[in-house]
């Protein structure tokens, strides 16, 4: 397959500005960018596979440069509905910061960030610039915009897509970027900056949009969602993004393993196959865990994550250290342990039991272990088992748990 084939095989082609960019793709080699604001100091799944495209065209030869939206960042992109709320100049910076480090660890691509050539513009000279070469009945037509004209749009917000169009004019101007890849909702502002262009330097531009990425319920990725996985793993850990990944539906997975994996379309075809063979075996959903987990955290990660999953799976967890007992059984109800405790004294002063006749009734029924090992005698000091010295994993019956910390 082309390029291009290969990416609308793969359901990453929405909107192109021209018919030509097909050609230009699997012909010429070019310079594009693509970009996200600083909402957060990481970016979550919903970013991976606009840009995974990144690596995707680079291994076809195109030059991928990675955008920050420092300026854009403080202005905010008109949501749907009402107002994005404001940021502080000092959060973004933090969040620049961690974008910037972030996509240059995982894509290794050139990183700019807008703010440097965004800040010593003023007012008419951006007007002068940039707004006289867009009508405002252009800007009205868009659908962004006509959406919130009956709720009130800020002209703040108004005026985003004329910076996210100096962006794209600026980047062609000092770094020859002739095309703009984006997720979908992104079109309205990719049209601007080809419009810019075309009055401006009397040149034509290209855009390109990919579907967003949803989840079961047809809702997007991301942090106003809050149904964001982080790509930092100090965020969401590889055994959380591993058990989300091993979870997903039936009826995501393969469209999951095309837009954000590199297995070829016959691996994904046999996967498919086998998967609908055997759903119970999880094989598609194993493989995308694999896939993405390895590439965003490496392959030492991915070994780790299974490791934690398998050993939960068995109930064996006393071959976890304290770390991983924490990131395994992040939210699990948790109690300090300040000094020697007995295991009785435990179970009823952090309601594990409700008295200490019901403790009792647990202990004789085997109901409550000490890191995946039964225990009957009230009496036992829980502070000995403490795994690394740190933590003591509590379980009641078969999925209750409680993490006691020692301090």
């Amino acid at each position: 397959m082309t390029l291009f084939e290969d990416l609308k095989w793969r359901g990453l082609i929405k909107d192109i500005s021209s018919p030509e960019i097909e050609k230009k793709l699997n012909e010429e080699k070019l310079t594009f960018y693509i970009g996200t604001d600083p909402t957060a100091d990481s970016m979550h799944i919903g970013h991976f596979s606009s840009f995974l495209i990144a690596t995707r065209l680079a291994r076809y030869g195109h030059k991928p440069i990675l955008l920050i939206g420092g300026a854009t960042g403080l202005i905010g992109d008109p949501k749907p509905s009402k107002e994005r709320p404001m940021i502080s100049k000092e959060e973004v910076e933090k969040n620049v910061e961690g974008l910037t480090r972030q996509a240059k660890e995982i894509f290794g691509f050139e990183v700019v960030n807008n703010y440097e050539w965004t800040r010593d513009i003023n007012i008419i000279d951006f007007l002068r610039d940039y707004g006289k070469y867009i009508n405002v009945n252009y800007m009205l037509d868009k659908d962004i915009i006509k959406r919130r004209l009956e709720s009130g749009i800020t002209f703040c917000e108004f005026a985003y897509t004329l910076l996210q169009g100096m962006d794209f004019v600026h980047l062609y101007e000092t770094k020859g970027v002739t095309l703009q890849v984006a997720g979908s909702d992104q079109w309205g502002n990719i049209t601007t900056g080809i419009e810019i262009a075309r009055k401006k330097n009397d040149v034509e531009l290209f855009g390109m949009t990919m579907p967003l990425v949803v989840d079961s319920n047809g809702v997007k990725f991301g942090k106003t969602e809050g149904n964001a996985l982080w790509l930092d793993k100090d965020k969401t850990s590889s055994y959380e993004l591993y058990q989300y990944l091993i979870n997903t539906s039936d009826t995501c997975v393969i469209d999951y393993l095309k837009k954000l994996t590199f297995l070829s379309r016959e691996e994904i075809e046999n996967i498919e196959k086998k998967h609908i063979k055997s759903p119970e075996e999880r094989i598609a959903q194993k493989n995308l865990a694999k896939e993405v987990i390895t590439f965003l955290h490496g392959s030492e990660e991915y070994e780790k994550a299974l490791k934690m999953s398998e050993v939960l799976f068995s109930g064996d967890v006393s071959t976890l250290n304290s770390e991983e007992i924490k990131i395994c059984f992040k939210g699990v109800p948790t109690f300090d342990i300040n000094e020697k405790l007995t295991l009785i004294d435990a179970l009823v002063n952090n309601n594990i039991a409700s008295s200490k006749r019901e403790a009792r009734e647990f202990l004789s029924n085997n109901a409550i272990s000490i890191n995946g090992n039964i225990v009957t005698d009230e009496s036992l000091i829980i502070n000995d088992f403490a795994i690394d010295n740190k933590v003591i994993l509590i379980r009641r019956g078969k999925k209750k748990y409680f993490l006691g910390l020692i301090k």
